[in-house]
């Protein structure tokens, strides 16, 4: 953490932006026991007001890059990915119990080094991180706040998108699916009225299947089962 840069926003003040339910079903005592003692290893410390935070400090070895997950669900993805790039740093973020505790039994189960965690909302971080610090994000099967007066709730919006083009680098990508074909469509709109964005794709192959590089997730699986057919969006930082 550097305390000479003033970070953009007050991050500490910074409203939270969580919605329904921080808990889900109760904890079994294994469960419980990693939760407390992985969030005591690997919690991200938010910084005080009027600094920033470098990701990279946040590891124990040095690493190339650090990656963002926005709401990393059961941490299926997240997991998949860190074990897949051990040069890279992977950051969570996800307020709701039941998912941390998920992620951090892979975190253990796996023996994983390069993965930090926020218990919280995103925004948070993403506010007091430095310009161009990170080398993608992802916001996978985000709640879609289907109803018209609760679209103000959904994560991609233009204030949203303001912090993540300024933590993202030039090249940097932004990763985004669902199942909810009005929340591509919302999402398709947001970043198309913002000016550090651009859609990768030229035809539809391009968004209805996942890159080699992209893991399944669990929500994803019961959602095809379902007979819903994700979109898988990337957009760019431009420079």
């Amino acid at each position: 953490m550097t305390t000479g840069d003033e970070a953009p926003v007050d991050a500490p003040a910074l409203r939270r932006k969580v919605f329904g339910r921080r808990t889900g079903h109760k904890l079994r005592a294994r469960q419980a026991d990693i939760l407390e003692t992985g969030l005591d290893r690997l919690a991200v410390p938010l910084p005080p007001a009027g600094t920033v935070l470098d990701p990279k400090t946040l590891f124990a070895r040095p690493v190339g890059e650090v990656w963002f997950e926005i709401g990393f669900g059961g941490g299926e993805h997240l997991a998949a990915q860190a074990e897949a790039n051990p040069e890279v740093g992977l950051i969570g973020a996800e307020p709701f119990v039941n998912g941390m505790a998920s992620l951090l039994r892979h975190v253990e189960e796996r023996h994983l080094d390069n993965v930090r965690v926020l218990a919280d909302d995103a925004r948070l971080l993403l506010a007091a991180l430095p310009e161009a610090s990170l080398a993608r994000a992802f916001l996978l099967f985000p709640d879609p706040w289907p109803k018209s007066r609760h679209h103000k709730r959904r994560f991609v919006q233009q204030e949203t998108l303001d912090l993540l083009a300024r933590a993202l680098k030039p090249g940097g990508e932004f990763r985004v699916a669902s199942d909810i074909m009005g929340y591509i469509e919302w999402t398709l709109a947001q970043v198309g009225l913002h000016h550090a964005f651009e859609w990768l794709a030229e035809g539809p192959a391009d968004w209805r299947a996942r890159t080699a590089d992209w893991p399944p997730t669990r929500y994803e699986a019961k959602a095809i089962a379902a007979g819903r057919q994700p979109a898988y969006l990337r957009f760019r930082r431009l420079p």
